[in-house]
């Protein structure tokens, strides 16, 4: 059974365009929260922790795919569900489901990794650490 957290989200009137619809780019914002909130909620430390403790300095987003199934305006509550669908080696997808009450809003995936910094300051790709994913199954 894969693990599922859900993020809460009150839309506010500055959300959403002059005809009261949520902007898109305001989901991918709520989203990006949702994963760190779904970490949280598994019990893995803030990424300042795990950037001294593994090197894990947070999961880069690397690919996205959304379906926009229908619309939210001001005063909404959604729910985001989070869950991980798919572990890889190096990186892993995230599923969500954007809800208020039964009507689906929103789906999306995206692949993140566990990012390390070099000496140089550029990034790379952790292998998934054991401790994490044994945290989030």
């Amino acid at each position: 059974m894969t693990r599922e957290v859900v993020y809460p989200v009150r839309v506010e009137f500055g959300d959403c365009d002059p005809a009261g619809i949520v902007w898109f780019p305001n989901f991918f914002r709520w989203i990006d929260a949702a994963s760190r909130h779904f970490f949280i909620a598994c019990g893995v430390p803030p990424w300042a922790e795990t950037t001294t403790t593994l090197g894990v300095i947070g999961t880069p987003l690397v690919d996205t795919h959304a379906s926009f199934r229908r619309t939210a305006t001001y005063g909404d509550a959604l729910e985001i569900h989070t869950s991980i669908s798919e572990w890889r080696a190096k990186s892993f997808v995230q599923r969500y489901r954007v809800q208020r009450g039964a009507d689906l809003l929103m789906e999306c995936e995206e692949v993140r990794i566990f990012a390390g910094k070099r000496a140089d300051g550029s990034m790379f790709a952790h292998p998934v650490p054991p401790s994490i994913r044994a945290l989030c199954e």
